[in-house]
């Protein structure tokens, strides 16, 4: 592809001179190759994109930084990247089509007749699954289950009895929703366990990520709301509520019975204690471990968190702290005041 025709594709401007060049693969700034087109769309890449080998970048409107690539401006380069990619990548693999031969199904389940079943996949008596939904190899669909339209559920994913997933969930292979909730209580000298015997149910256009697992109720319902997305190896503990349109990273813990507000994001091994609230587009730093409740817009960092202006106040002080302590202890040994040892 010419970079004459990526600017059309793209709704871009290349120079004249360069639009005849031509591209045979995309690649990030670092991997690029002669030949291949990348994209330009955090200023802290700038290094990348001088020293990139990439025939081409994509570049924001008004970018005028010299780099050795020939430069296409557009409106948004990820976005016009993404548009490209099908031109120079492989095909998208078909959507399975109808019950595979292999798989065990119950005579009244409610299964519809555009859905996909695939190899060796169990579906439980009562499980309903819904138009145009697909359920993968070796997956497990529970009794009473039910699976809302458009759904995609990756090989080996297993959801338990009585929960339920609203339209266009996906959920990658390897996550488990509704295995029981952590609850044990200490009588005559051993743990027993506590029966869970709520659900789980998840509202519209949620994707959670490979080996993810959401814990059922002890009663009642865990609950995620629409639009929210979940990264690979998240725990969410039983009696949990994640609000619209969240973002939670990779390895992220949600102990029981917290509550979660729409808007917020938890990056990556964020640390909940259990029965707190969290307000409305609250944001957490990487590795923050928070036990309290948390109001509405607050940004948060550390363990345990602090809100971001006091964590790097903190931060900057406890770095100089041993200059402080030498400079007491100057100031003791001056005033005689100094003891040994201390």
């Amino acid at each position: 592809m010419t970079l004459g025709e990526v600017a059309a594709r793209t709704g871009g401007w290349v120079a004249p001179e360069a639009a005849t060049l031509e591209i045979s693969g995309l690649a990030s700034l670092d991997d690029a190759n002669p030949g291949d087109l990348a994209f330009f769309g955090n200023p802290r890449y700038l290094r990348s994109a001088r020293k990139s080998r990439a025939t081409a970048v994509l570049v924001p409107h008004g970018f005028s930084e010299e780099i050795p690539a020939s430069r296409i401006w557009v409106d948004d380069p990820a976005a016009s990247f993404a548009v490209l990619l099908p031109e120079f990548t492989p095909p998208v693999v078909p959507r399975p089509e109808g019950i595979h031969p292999t798989a065990v199904i119950a005579p009244d389940s409610e299964i519809a007749p555009d859905a996909a079943v695939g190899p060796h996949a169990v579906i439980e008596s009562g499980a309903k699954i819904g138009a145009r939904s697909i359920i993968g190899a070796n997956s497990y669909i529970g009794h009473r289950a039910v699976v809302g339209e458009d759904c995609i559920l990756y090989p080996h994913v297993t959801l338990r009895e009585r929960c339920t997933l609203a339209n266009r969930v996906i959920l990658h292979s390897g996550v488990v929703i509704g295995a029981d909730g952590f609850g044990f209580e200490f009588r005559d000298g051993r743990h027993q366990k506590i029966p869970q015997t709520g659900i789980v149910q998840i509202e519209d256009d949620v994707e959670i990520g490979a080996n993810t697992t959401v814990d059922r109720a002890r009663f009642g319902r865990t609950w995620i709301r629409k639009g929210t997305k979940i990264d690979n190896l998240v725990q969410i503990g039983h009696n949990v509520t994640i609000g619209e349109h969240c973002i939670l990273c990779a390895q992220v813990g949600i102990s029981g019975s917290t509550r979660i507000g729409n808007f917020v994001t938890l990056a990556g091994k964020v640390g909940l204690s259990g029965h707190i609230e969290l307000g409305d587009g609250v944001i957490f730093g990487a590795m923050s471990a928070i036990a309290k409740d948390v109001p509405a817009k607050s940004i948060m960092f550390g363990a345990p968190a602090r809100p971001i202006r006091e964590y790097k106040a903190n931060y900057a002080l406890l770095k100089n702290i041993h200059k402080l302590y030498d400079r007491v202890k100057s100031l003791e040994a001056q005033l005689g005041g100094g003891q040994q040892g201390t």
